[in-house]
């Protein structure tokens, strides 16, 4: 079968799209033929060896697609089942041996691209604004990386928990999403420094919570915008990581919180994964969310999809068809 693997860390052209053989599930696990894989930052950080992973190793930690083999103990999924997953290494690929644990079925209404859209960024989305800071009605919510993937799924989420949205985005195009999706105030960075602009938005008040996907760029003046007892949320590195903080400074800024949280952690167990995912389908097939599906690439060419993800070409999803 093919599979994009990484055989050593650096930028998009180190993967490589190769033949390699086809996984038998074992005891407990499911062969899935995959029909979408769904494209992460994560993905592009284990690539480039900013997270550590075995490699040789193929990429993608999430995919929806069809059973095409059931495991010794597998009595949960048949042959022919519509499933998705996310947390499971291995999705670049045109088929993927996953534990059983870790599927859950696609409701009927759902297609295999929303499945792969919703599984990791729409958990993600879940868990930061549902666990990580509880999100309550009249909250003051700063997003970071706006127009993004979880960025528009998490916009959806916090409105529909009652909270005001304060988004940052690079252009006035990315600007128009995340407006559509339900943000009351957009910021183009690029254009203003988003700092003043929060401050301004809310009359010194000052956010509840800080997403911040972007790391680096963003952190110290993110923590600056929060109200006394506000959360900084730290899930991600995109323009770098955070390699140097005092911690002392969040008490005299307000007895701040700061946390780095990680979706294995919030869908470890069987019960946390059928919640949330759970809910995130069941908003879809309601249309309480709406996933942006624009970019799709076929397997060969992961190598542009990452070129696309990392030069912040895309907006919403990117998904790689096997």
């Amino acid at each position: 079968m093919k599979a994009i693997r990484v055989n050593e860390n650096g930028g998009p052209e180190v993967l490589s799209c190769e033949d390699i053989e086809q996984p038998s599930p074992g005891a407990g696990e499911v062969l899935v033929k995959v029909a979408a894989a769904g494209i992460n930052y994560i993905d592009t950080y284990q690539r480039s060896g900013l997270y550590q992973i075995p490699l040789p190793s193929t990429l993608g930690l999430e995919a929806a697609g069809t059973v095409a083999e059931t495991g010794a103990g597998v009595s949960q999924f048949k042959v022919g089942d519509r499933v998705a997953y996310t947390n499971v290494a291995g999705a670049y690929a045109e088929y993927a041996a996953v534990p059983a644990n870790m599927l859950i079925n696609l409701p009927d209404g759902v297609s295999f691209n929303e499945g792969a859209a919703a599984m990791l960024q729409g958990c993600t989305a879940h868990y930061l604004c549902r666990s990580t800071y509880p999100v309550n009605v009249g909250d003051r919510c700063l997003i970071h990386a706006a127009a993004g993937g979880v960025g528009l799924i998490l916009i959806q989420m916090v409105k529909m928990l009652g909270a005001t949205v304060i988004g940052t985005v690079s252009t006035e195009e990315k600007a128009e999403l995340a407006r559509q999706a339900g943000a009351d105030d957009v910021i183009l960075y690029t254009e203003q420094d988003f700092q003043s602009e929060v401050d301004r938005i809310t009359d010194g008040a000052g956010v509840n919570v800080a997403y911040d996907s972007v790391g680096k760029a963003t952190f110290e003046k993110s923590i600056d915008c929060l109200a006394k007892f506000g959360y900084m949320v730290l899930y991600g590195n995109a323009s770098g990581p955070v390699t140097e903080f005092n911690p002392a400074t969040l008490g005299p800024k307000g007895s701040l919180f700061l946390t780095r949280p990680t979706l294995f952690d919030y869908v470890a167990t069987r019960e946390d994964l059928e919640w949330r995912s759970g809910e995130v389908l069941q908003w879809i097939t309601e249309g309480k969310i709406k996933l942006r599906l624009e970019h799709f690439f076929p397997l060969a060419q992961a190598q542009q999809a990452h070129e696309a993800l990392e030069g912040r070409k895309t907006t919403g999803k990117v998904i790689l068809t096997p």
